[in-house]
């Protein structure tokens, strides 16, 4: 017997999961996903989100709150009479009423392992601490800001250049095959829980982009893991003098490199830059307006010499 599900999450990490639910032959009786936003060439255009467009190829009505401030959009959640609510990157924080407004409560797919990492940007907050692990979670939801009870943990390695988008792309599948098996051990009635411990909590605030320029006075470890961390978007950078003006340059992906220097300092042709602290080589680069480039075909059009100083 299959469960009613409500599902609720907005980007395309939240898109498997939805996909995977409504395979695995349960009832998505609605969506919630945030309101049609301004997009398109001119930011003219109202577009839906990518879990608005799938529930619509899969059939499913959608639902576009605000907020749940009003009383009428509580009043309709809980006529769904839904067994559960799946919570993926929804991108409100929802009231005890939304919580408590299923029948078995809600449950969320979180990409850390927590209590380390609760928050809005767990995924580029494990990369840019350089943590070597990292996971998907299945909690039961409360009123706190991922505090809940853990149902179930899928853990992945982190590799030492993998990118906050590749990073992405794993636990996204990961977390959708986890909550299948979470539903249907509830629907069981065989999904134990487990309260976060006190210890080792640590908050994933929101990227913010006053902190997105490379600081080339660190040391080169903490460069590579704030680029790989940003990467792809919002995308860390750094300015240089071309032709007399300063242009903003995004790097995507780097490595560590050998050399010294002053920060900033290009060191080779290979685009090894020193650091506060040993050195980084610039693998792929962004201008802006332009496409991503591996480095040696961004140098053909670019002169960044040995001796430039860059930040």
């Amino acid at each position: 017997m299959a469960l009613r599900i409500i599902f609720m999450g907005t980007p395309d990490f939240s898109v498997p999961t939805l996909k995977a639910l409504a395979k695995a032959g349960h009832e998505i009786v609605a969506v919630y996903s945030q309101p049609p936003r301004p997009g398109g060439r001119r930011g003219l255009d109202l577009q839906k989100s990518p879990v608005h467009q799938a529930a619509e190829e899969l059939g499913i009505p959608v639902f576009n709150p605000v907020n749940f401030k009003d009383p009428e959009d509580r009043l309709i959640f809980r006529a769904l009479n839904a067994d559960v609510a799946v919570v993926v990157a929804y991108g409100l924080l929802l009231p005890v009423e939304i919580l408590e407004g299923t029948r078995l409560g809600a449950y969320n797919g979180h990409a850390s392992l927590l209590p380390r990492w609760r928050g809005a940007a767990p995924i580029q907050r494990a990369i840019m601490a350089g943590d070597a692990k990292t996971g998907m979670m299945v909690m039961k939801m409360e009123k706190g800001l991922d505090t809940g009870p853990v149902a179930l943990t899928r853990e992945v390695a982190v590799g030492a250049t993998m990118t906050a988008g590749e990073l992405h792309d794993i636990l996204m599948e990961q977390g959708a095959e986890a909550m299948v098996e979470a539903m249907a051990r509830l629907e069981d009635g065989d999904l134990p829980l487990v309260t976060q411990a006190e210890d080792g909590v640590l908050y994933a605030s929101k990227i913010e982009k006053s902190e997105t320029r490379i600081d080339f006075t660190r040391p080169a470890i903490e460069v590579h893991n704030h680029i790989r961390g940003l990467s792809p978007f919002p995308g860390a950078w750094f300015e240089v003098e071309l032709g007399g003006r300063p242009e903003r340059i995004k790097v995507l992906s780097s490595e560590m490199a050998d050399g010294n220097g002053q920060p900033g300092e290009v060191l080779d042709d290979r685009l090894s830059i020193a650091c506060g602290y040993g050195a980084v080589r610039l693998t792929r680069l962004q201008k802006a307006g332009g496409k991503p480039l591996d480095a040696q075909e961004f140098l053909h059009g670019t002169q960044l010499p040995p001796g430039l100083r860059i930040g």
